[in-house]
This record gives structure tokens, C-alpha cells and sequence, in this order.
């Protein structure tokens, strides 16, 4: 389908802040889809072998946390480079982005309160926890960016703002961001996307573990890349002739955003595929093709949603895109004064991070820790708290 009506033209630095909130996000998924894949791979590796778990949670450790950051950065440029995208997606999708908000919270308390016992029920609980938030982030952002590719509607508000619908059927519109008028692509994309992490963090694995984790890694890992190639094939292929760049009203006419939705699918298909080849041989290699198949994944989606923001925009009536949704112009132009000064500190910082923290693990390099018998009461008194009780003086109370 093509529109053939006149758009708002947007400014340079509009165009500038759409492609560095597309960087940012695409920073998002490739660093911290690995955390995601990590945290649901303890319950597919290693359920049942805690020691192993531990390796998997010191190979994140250390900058799981640096991760999320990129989440935070990316909308906060939204927030300040188009506030109008930003506050129509936080107030219309308010139960999806709790949903996102409670996930990563449960997955912060479990990396940060897993060592505070050593009872071997405490550390799965919150193993646990860790899996099902990251499985829970990522269905959710996947079946929302998918509902970017296909468009979402928007209504006049009581003031002739665009709104999304739920704000007047939340009932009605939730289950509609996964089945979108009888068609599953948006939980396909949620489905590709928890599969894709998986994957991306096996590759992960593979990188930086030895020992029993990487035996096991190594037999996971390409049968997992094969499947999330799959996958991503489907998602990106039906995204695209379902979902065609005429439909874009900035990308009529344009032959070049066309081809590149389809040569990055194809690129992306082929990276993870690559990455399911090169996994025993060349993991560093393998890495590299996996995070890359991401990037070309989530950069097919930004090319697809340029100018609209994710959004129909109506012949008549209230759109919300590029130009709608921005702030104003000395606002960006201040903002990619700051951007161009602190962006390439922050890489700096990642870059470094990940280098002083390269090294490979092992369960043989871990230190040992205390154990507690799962089946064992987690009430009992330790042994020095028993002895206090016994010696301690009878409190009478008046």
C-alpha cells in the first residue's frame, strides 16, 4: 500500500537524534540480549548443577548491571528528543512497559540478593528469578518492536493530541499488541527475540567459559543459532512483504530504504547462521556474528519505522512522527553538542570494562563457597547463633 500525501519535512539534527536513539537501542540488544540469554540459560544448562550456574552469573557479573544503562540512555533521548513519542508510548503501553519494568527488576534483585545466603534453595530461588525476568524483557520488547514494524493506530485526543487507543480500551488493546488483527507477527517477534538472546548468549558462553559450562555450551550453542536464524528469517521476511516501505510515508519513493530492509535481513539471517558454523572453531568470530545479526535485526526495524516513529499516520487528523513528536530546535542542537562529547567517553568506558574482565571461567577457578542442604530448614540457628541462645540469659517479660 502507498500514501501519496504530503509529510512534514524533518530537521537535520530530528534526523541525527532518530539515528542515535537507533544506535543506543541496537547498544541495548546486543549487550544485554547476551545478559538476557545467560540468565534463561542456567534452567537449559545447568539446572541442576549450581556450581556451573555460579560461572554463568561471574561471566555477567560484572557488567550486567552497565548493560541496562543503554536502556536507560535510549529512553531518555526519546524523552528529550521527542517527548511526544515518548510520553504516547509510556501512557498508552503502561501494562507492557510495567510488565518490561517489573522484569528487570526482579532480575536486579536476583544478582544483587543471590550471595546473601548460602542456602542452596536461596541461590535457585533467585536463579530463577533471573530467568524468568530476562524471558519476560524480552517476549515483551520483541512483541513491541514488532508492533512498530506493522504500525500502531492512533486516535484524537481531547485536546486533538494522538493518542494510542488504550488509553480508551486497555482491555481490548493489550491482547491486540500480540495478535494484531488475526495476524501472530508480533508474537513471532517476541518468540524470535527470547530465542535470539538465548543464542547470543550462548555464544557469550562460549567466549568466556572453559571447563564443564563451555563442553555444554559448545553442544548448545548451534543448534540454538540454527534455530534463531530460522526465526529471524521468518520474522524478517514476513516483516518485510507484509509490512513494505511504501507503506511509510517517507520512504515512498525511496528505492534505497527497500533495499536495505532486505539486504540487512539477508545479512542478519546470514550472521547468525555464520555464528552457528564458527561456534567451536573461531568463538571470538562467532561472537561478532551473532551480536551483528542483532544489530542488522533491530537496524531493519529503525529503517522501517524512520519518519513515523512506529505509528499509521492518517491522511486526516492528529499524526504523531518525526517533526510532531520533537522537541524544538535548540533543544537538539544543545543535546548533540553534550552527545558528541560524552558518547565516545561512554564506548571508551565499555570497551574497557569488557577488556579488564575478558579472562575466562571455570567452576575450578571459583573460590569455594558455603553450601546449606536445599532440603535443610533455611530457619535453623547457624552453629555460633545455637550456642548464643543456649548461653543467653532468660528475658522476662513484665
Amino acid at each position: 500500500m502507498f500514501v501519496n500525501f504530503d509529510v512534514p519535512t524533518p530537521t537535520l539534527t530530528g534526523v541525527v537524534w532518530f539515528l542515535l536513539i537507533a544506535v543506543l537501542w541496537i547498544g541495548f540488544f546486543f549487550l544485554e540480549g547476551f545478559d538476557f540469554g545467560v540468565s534463561m540459560l542456567y534452567q537449559l544448562l545447568s539446572r541442576k548443577q549450581p556450581e556451573e550456574r555460579r560461572v554463568m552469573v561471574n561471566a555477567i557479573g560484572p557488567t550486567w548491571d552497565s548493560n541496562e544503562v543503554w536502556l536507560l540512555t535510549a529512553g531518555g533521548a526519546m524523552f528529550a528528543a521527542f517527548p511526544g513519542w515518548y510520553a504516547t508510548l509510556f501512557s498508552g503501553l503502561y501494562l507492557p512497559l510495567f510488565l518490561v519494568l517489573l522484569g528487570l527488576i526482579i532480575r536486579g534483585i536476583s544478582f544483587e540478593y543471590r550471595a546473601l545466603h548460602p542456602s542452596t534453595r536461596w541461590k535457585n530461588t533467585f536463579d530463577w528469578l533471573a530467568s524468568i525476568g530476562s524471558f519476560v524483557v524480552a517476549l515483551v520488547l520483541g512483541v513491541g518492536f514488532a508492533n512498530f514494524v506493522i504500525g500502531l493506530p492512533s486516535v484524537a485526543g481531547p485536546h486533538g493530541e494522538p493518542l494510542l487507543p488504550t488509553a480508551f480500551a486497555p482491555d481490548w488493546f493489550f491482547p491486540q499488541l500480540f495478535i494484531r488483527d488475526g495476524s501472530p507477527y508480533p508474537l513471532l517477534g517476541g518468540v524470535m527475540l527470547v530465542v535470539l538472546c538465548i543464542s547470543h548468549g550462548a555464544q557469550f558462553l562460549n567466549l568466556k567459559t572453559s571447563g564443564t559450562v563451555l563442553n555444554k555450551v559448545q553442544r548448545f550453542a548451534p543448534a540454538a543459532a540454527a534455530l534463531a536464524a530460522v526465526l529471524v528469517a521468518g520474522y524478517l521476511v514476513w516483516g518485510n512483504l507484509a509490512y513494505p516501505s511504501g507503506g511509510n510515508p517517507y520512504l515512498v519513493g525511496v528505492t534505497l530504504a527497500g533495499i536495505a530492509r532486505w539486504v540487512s535481513a539477508a545479512l542478519a539471517i546470514g550472521a547468525v547462521l555464520l555464528a552457528a558454523v564458527l561456534v567451536k572453531r573461531k568463538p571470538g568470530v562467532a561472537f561478532t556474528c551473532s551480536g551483528l545479526g542483532v544489530a542488522l535485526l533491530f537496524s531493519n526495524t529503525f529503517i522501517t519505522i524512520f519518519g513515523t516513529l512506529g505509528f499509521v499516520q492518517p491522511e486526516t487528523g492528529p499524526a504523531l512522527n518525526i517533526v510532531t513528536a520533537s522537541a524544538s530546535a535548540l533543544t537538539l542542537q544543545l543535546m548533540t553538542i553534550f552527545a558528541v562529547i560524552l558518547v565516545p567517553i561512554v564506548l571508551g568506558y565499555v570497551i574497557w570494562s569488557y577488556r579488564v574482565f575478558r579472562q575466562r571461567l571455570s567452576v575450578e577457578n571459583l573460590p569455594p563457597a558455603e553450601h546449606v542442604d536445599a532440603s535443610a530448614s533455611d530457619t535453623q540457628p547457624e552453629p555460633e547463633a545455637e550456642e548464643a541462645l543456649n548461653t543467653a540469659k532468660p528475658v522476662v517479660v513484665a
